[in-house]
This record gives C-alpha cells, structure tokens and sequence, in this order.
C-alpha cells in the first residue's frame, strides 16, 4: 500500500467561520491534518478550542468555509446533502457519549439500523447483528432493551452499531464520558482492540487518561492547533 492509498482523512488549510449576529467566530482557523488508516488518535482541547467543530466536520455534519476536506478520496466540500448522507453511511461510525441508542428496541434492533439503510434483507441482517453483539460481549443481551442494560453495556451495544457498516473510521465524541471509571476503561481496552484489528479511530475527549490510550494526540486551542503529541 502506498502512502497516498493509506491517507484516509486530509484537511488542507480548514477554516470553518459562524456569524453569530454581527460577529464571525473562527472557530478552526487553518487546520492541515491527515490521518491514515489504522490511525488511533485523540483530539483534545478546552471548551472553545474547536473540537467539537472538528469532529462535526470530519463526521460529514458540516463543511469547511474554507480549504479542503478529504475522507476516502471524496471531496467532502464539493458534495450535496444526499451525497454527504451516503458518504457518512458507507465509510463512518459514530460514537456518541449518551450513546444515542432508541430506548423502544432491542440490542440486536439497535445494532442493525444502519444495516436497514444499507439495503440488507432482515435474515442478513439479523446475522450480522447477532455476530457483532458477541463480538463486543453482549451475545446474551440481544433481547434486551437500552433500559436494562448498564451505561457500560449501552456503550457497547453503540460501538457494535457503529461497526455495523464496516466503516473505514470510528468516530467517537466522549466514549467515557457517562461511565464510570472502571467501565470507562473497559469500552477503551475494546476501541485499541478494534485498533489493533486496523479500525481507524479519531477520538474527542478533554480526559488525559483516556487520551493516553491514543497513539496521537491532538491539542487543539483557539481553532488550531497547538501541538500534537506522538506515542502511547
């Protein structure tokens, strides 16, 4: 694989500007970023510092103003809502800190949603659910509903849901954030597996310890960067 083909994720000079009455807030002022693929990387920052911007962006939910954003070769910039839609269902997942699940189905209902909009009949899709539900732990909860199950076991049911599609990145917004420490721990030691399984993972979250589970680290401060950070 060359280099070119292992880049999944590029930025180029990426503004992102609001008008917010009579001001305009910059809130990412020339960020020039890759990522490549098997890539497990943190981005971290205080309020304000344009994470949240960033991960919107990266999750297709916004454009650039400015500059240029790539994911899988695809112009992100350039593309039309309905474009925009199929391209964040074939190549993202998303992991959201209240996990995001719908409280009226089932473990293996929720898991299979994105399957639903990928056209799968309901027998394929069944099995496919049913395999990542064991893969993330919860073969004997696919019956269950969100309610009954812990914040621990939801996150788990959110992050099998977010691989449904095979997706080429995860992204995660606060994966711990609603856990405990010791359950927090648990749904990280199973992102660096699918780390080292070769997802791709790129990570919000204001916790160094979660941070360090990351082998890059993105700070973030005023819209750009201001350093990163290699290594576990």
């Amino acid at each position: 694989m060359t280099r070119e083909n292992s880049v999944v994720v590029h930025l180029e000079d990426v503004h992102k500007v609001y008008q917010m009455g009579t001001e305009k807030v910059h809130a990412l002022a020339g960020v020039s970023l890759e990522f490549e693929r098997g890539t497990f990387c943190a981005i971290m920052g205080p309020s304000g510092s344009g994470k949240s911007t960033m991960l919107n962006l990266l999750g297709c939910l916004d454009r650039p103003s400015s500059g240029t954003y790539t994911l899988a070769g695809n112009d992100v910039g350039s593309m039309g809502d309905n474009e925009l839609s199929e391209l964040r269902l074939r190549e993202l997942g998303f992991i959201f800190q209240s996990f995001n699940l719908i409280p009226q189905l089932t473990v293996r209902e929720n898991i299979e949603l994105p399957l639903f909009y990928l056209g799968w009949d309901a027998a394929r899709c069944e099995k496919h659910s049913l395999e990542l539900a064991d893969r993330v732990g919860l073969a004997d909860r696919v019956n269950h509903r969100p309610t009954e199950l812990s914040g621990g076991q939801q996150q788990r049911v959110a992050i099998a849901r977010a691989l449904a599609n095979d997706p080429r990145v995860l992204l995660a917004d606060e994966p711990t954030g609603n856990l405990d420490t010791a359950t927090g721990e648990q749904v990280m030691a199973l992102l660096c597996e699918l780390n080292d399984a070769g997802k791709t993972i790129l990570m919000v979250t204001h916790e160094a310890e979660v941070a360090a589970h990351a082998s890059r680290r993105i700070h973030m401060r005023d819209g750009r960067i201001e350093r990163i950070e290699e290594g576990n």
